[in-house]
């Protein structure tokens, strides 16, 4: 029988590309990203007070600059770009193995924003009391707290729905690549029939090659 999943497989995404080409494109795209990351947070280690932001600006007594906090963004960047790297390596040499911990980074990331859209549907304020925190300089802060509140969580629920989608068109990218890379190493091969969901699974070329031959049968003799 076909999976209801297999039918939305495809060797495509973007409209133009392989998904191999796909999860390359996005897995230096992500690599380049936490490099830059790391950069910054190292450059901030090393001089705290060039990207020191005082408590009277943040309105609170959390300093999120501190090192052990730098530290810690530090080594998730690099574990972000050891399994980038990874995917990478993976769609390019067709290790399908490799591309798996990508795929559960993705799967991650977006369980993530999907319990961000569930807090703000269930608590509506959290974006008020969020807005409250930001510094007094920030851009726009005054004229965002002033919109209706009610007009301002659905903005914010459409701006995460199109990033949870492009997020969910992604990990079908990832997805169907490593189902490519991982039926590309198989010696298997199934032959589907649209007409009746019937799928019919032929024997490797091996072991095809060592069935025996059959001899053709004696000559007919007439009596």
């Amino acid at each position: 029988m076909i999976f209801p999943w297999d039918r939305w497989y495809s060797s495509s995404c973007c409209l133009c590309c392989h998904v191999r080409t796909g999860t390359i494109i996005l897995g230096i795209w992500y690599m380049i990203i936490n490099a830059v990351v790391l950069l910054i947070l190292l450059s901030a280690l090393s001089d705290p007070y060039q990207y020191h932001i005082t408590t009277a600006e943040l309105g609170n007594e959390f300093d999120f600059m501190d090192d052990a906090n730098i530290c810690i963004a530090a080594a998730i960047s690099l574990l972000m770009i050891l399994i980038c790297g990874m995917a990478t390596y993976g769609a390019y040499k067709q290790h399908a193995s490799w591309i798996i911990p990508f795929f559960c980074y993705q799967i991650f990331d977006f369980a993530l924003n999907t319990l961000v859209v569930i807090s703000v549907v269930v608590y509506p304020t959290t974006i008020q009391d969020y807005l409250q925190q930001l510094p007094g300089n920030f851009p726009y802060k005054e004229e965002i707290m002033s919109m209706n509140a009610t007009c301002l969580v659905l903005i914010v629920l459409v701006f995460i729905g199109v990033i949870l989608a492009f997020k969910a068109y992604l990990i079908a990218c990832v997805w169907n690549c490593y189902r490519y890379v991982s039926g590309r190493g198989s010696d298997d091969v199934l032959v589907y029939v649209p007409t009746n969901d019937t799928a019919i699974l032929l024997p490797p070329y091996d072991e095809s090659m060592t069935v025996p031959t059959k001899y053709p049968p004696p000559p007919y003799v007439s009596a």
